[in-house]
């Protein structure tokens, strides 16, 4: 076959990648995302830079992130009725005006000179409860930006190109601030990017959809919804494979300041470069799944991501050379995007539609709600053994939850095949569903 006759299937292929940027909210949405998140990423950074600077303790690592988590282990159950009950756009709207508000009180105790540890564990919580709203209102919102549902995998593929573009710039360009201007220019910086995401909400036309026949009490609701998430056996299995992920294989995130400074042996920069590699490998991954054009093989791409995952973790553990590192922490973003996004894909596309904000809040409680949990362990034990030894058990941990969810595949083969017959997603489907 000739050159010329591959070009116009490879332009197609291309466009395909961004198909649902065909969509004005969405593509509005994905634009203001953009510019947010490189701050958001700007801000990971330094607050963790600042607190080990402080400190110079893990644990205090393991427990910030512990605090700026928790409450969404906790309160996101009940924020998922709000965001069913609820004008989800609306929702939105609100929790980036408070996280932009966060972000400012940040900013200023920072760059006056006033911050202290107390500061920050309770900034920290405040920040908890503002994503135990927003987490599930804009995991739900996503279809509704989009006018094909047949691209919500690309466009949840998408979101995760755009996080992790911003963790791949974000990090290198928080490093050499750090290094040159302190810390308190991310604070500044992310929280000026706020107006950006705020102002796309702003333009965003849709119509709130009030679902009929939704339970009128708040307490019948909330049992509706985790009656629903935790009987249908699939979404039961993503959603315990998830959080044995968060608590195990993405805890080891909270440690790569402590990991960059006591095994590298280096400062702010080798951090931001680690941090980068991981975002070149998540955003490698977040490509390879918009460019997928069905669900077909998602349970797969899950098991054998979480098993390379762990892998890459353990690689990591014991090593003090750059490039090695680097590779680990590539291969730690790819997989972690991987089984993040098709994880999500399968949930949403499962989730009936009056239920996908409650299904949503748990898949965020499994997601950041443990993670806290990770985090705490991670640092307590990291205190005690050390670095090396917590990153290596927590690979193998890691590879062991892979296995599992891999023996998973039949008995998730045969209840996920009706329900994507009912809906009519993949008619006449084949046999390697998952």
């Amino acid at each position: 076959m000739s050159v010329i006759g591959l070009i116009p299937k490879d332009i197609r292929a291309i466009k395909g990648v961004f198909s649902s940027l065909r969509s004005r909210n969405y593509r509005i949405y994905f634009i203001g995302q953009g510019v947010s998140l490189i701050g958001t990423w700007m801000q990971n950074i330094a607050l963790s830079w600042l607190v080990y600077r402080l400190t110079g303790s893990v644990f205090l690592l393991g427990l910030i992130g512990f605090t700026s988590q928790i409450p969404t282990f906790i309160l996101s159950p009940f924020t998922g009725v709000v965001t069913d009950r609820h004008n989800r756009l609306n929702i939105m709207k609100l929790t980036q005006l408070f996280f932009m508000l966060h972000a400012l009180t940040m900013t200023l105790l920072v760059m006056f000179n006033l911050v202290q540890v107390w500061h920050i564990i309770t900034l920290s919580v405040i920040f908890g409860i503002i994503t135990a709203f927003d987490a599930p209102a804009r995991q739900s919102l996503v279809i509704d930006l989009i006018d094909d549902p047949g691209n919500l995998g690309n466009a949840i593929a998408l979101n995760s190109a755009i996080f992790n573009a911003a963790r791949l710039v974000g990090p290198a360009i928080a490093g050499i601030v750090i290094a040159i201007a302190g810390e308190g220019i991310c604070f500044l910086f992310n929280t000026l990017s706020f107006a950006a995401v705020i102002f796309a909400l702003m333009q965003i036309k849709i119509s709130f959809r009030k679902v009929v026949g939704e339970p009128v009490n708040f307490k019948e609701s909330f049992r509706e919804g985790f009656d629903y998430t935790f009987r249908t056996m699939p979404i039961r299995t993503l959603i315990i494979m998830l959080a044995l992920l968060s608590v195990v294989g993405l805890s080891y995130i909270v440690l790569l300041p402590a990991y960059a400074k006591e095994n590298m042996h280096g400062s702010s920069d080798t951090l931001g470069y680690l941090m980068s590699a991981m975002g070149a490998g998540a955003l490698s991954g977040a490509l390879y799944m918009a460019a997928r054009k069905s669900v077909l093989g998602l349970a797969k791409v899950i098991s054998t991501s979480v098993m390379v995952m762990g892998a890459a973790i353990s690689l990591a553990s014991f090593s003090g050379n750059m490039f090695l590192s680097v590779v680990a922490l590539f291969f730690g973003g790819l997989t972690m995007v991987l089984s993040l996004s098709s994880i999500n894909t399968m949930l949403q596309t499962l989730a009936d539609e009056d239920k996908r904000g409650r299904v949503m809040s748990f898949y965020a409680m499994a997601l950041m709600g443990t993670t806290p949990i990770g985090n705490l362990l991670a640092g307590s034990i990291a205190s005690g053994i050390g670095i090396s030894w917590t990153l290596l058990m927590s690979g193998v941990i890691t590879v062991i939850s892979g296995i599992w969810f891999r023996m998973k595949r039949k008995s998730l083969r045969k209840h996920v095949r009706p329900i994507y017959v009912t809906k009519g997603i993949l008619p006449g489907l084949p046999n390697d569903l998952t």
